[in-house]
């Protein structure tokens, strides 16, 4: 059984920051690739950011580069990701994703997922 811990999410305003928290166990559970997806009403699950969990690669939509930063916790099988000057375009439901392979940029490749935190973006 895999189990996801996500923390994080909120309301800010625009130009705020959040930190989102993602933690992955499961008994002989081996990832390799861990990510954050977001999702709205109007539009598909697309790739944040996401990180081979040896650091190798790290990959970031180009809407968040420079603002968005994917990291790893000091846990096993934990990423963070810090996303400072918040935008309301980048308010969503951003879900947790991990999988063993490659860093895959298509959410059907991953296997796993977390039950998603809301970010709210308003002034």
């Amino acid at each position: 059984q895999v189990q996801f811990v996500e923390s994080g999410g909120g309301l800010v305003q625009p130009g705020e920051s959040l930190t989102l928290s993602c933690a992955v166990s499961g008994s002989s559970l081996y990832i390799s690739a861990m990510g954050w997806y977001r999702q709205t009403p109007e539009k598909q699950r697309d790739l944040v950011a996401g990180m081979l969990l040896s650091g190798e690669t790290i990959k970031y939509a180009d809407s968040v580069k420079g603002r968005f930063t994917i990291s790893r916790g000091n846990a096993k099988n934990t990423v963070i990701l810090q996303m400072n000057n918040l935008q309301p375009e980048d308010a969503a439901v951003y879900y947790c994703a991990a999988r063993m392979g490659y860093l895959s940029p298509h959410a059907a490749d991953y296997f796993y997922w977390g039950q998603g935190t809301q970010v709210t973006v308003s002034s």
